[in-house]
């Protein structure tokens, strides 16, 4: 079998905010953008290929309560909802580029005593995307 991953969701609270950060502050190319206003779902992905990232409206399925839906906002704002984790050969040279973009830094460069060295932003929506770099 040759299973390989071809997209990962990742909620979005505001689809302009969530597109600046995706496309502008990590490079990445829009390849799908259906829906309007904040009901919108954006497949985005690197320059050549790979798995791409769907932004979507959180909490949508109709078959979800009201309760699980207020759970929904409060772990996103917290940031517990969703996490990337995306690779460099650069990590610092990536840190530098978004960080000036104005995202919102969650940690510096720093080496993990996993064998990575990483850093780590928060999205528009509270989801932590972390970057790493293998030693």
């Amino acid at each position: 079998m040759n299973l390989t991953i071809q997209h990962t969701f990742v909620p979005h609270t505001d689809p302009e905010a969530s597109l600046a950060f995706y496309r502008d502050a990590l490079g990445f190319e829009v390849l799908n953008d259906v829906g309007n206003g904040t009901m919108r779902w954006i497949t985005v992905g690197p320059a050549g290929g790979g798995t791409t990232v769907v932004l979507h409206p959180p909490a949508v399925d109709p078959g979800i309560t009201d309760d699980e839906r207020r759970t929904v906002a409060e772990m996103m704002a917290k940031g517990t909802y969703a996490s990337l984790v995306l690779a460099t050969d650069d990590v610092d040279g990536a840190f530098a580029a978004i960080e000036a973009t104005g995202a919102e830094v969650v940690q510096e460069p720093a080496d993990q005593p996993y064998g990575v060295r990483d850093c780590a932003f928060r999205d528009p929506a509270g989801a932590m995307v972390r970057i790493q770099q293998r030693a």
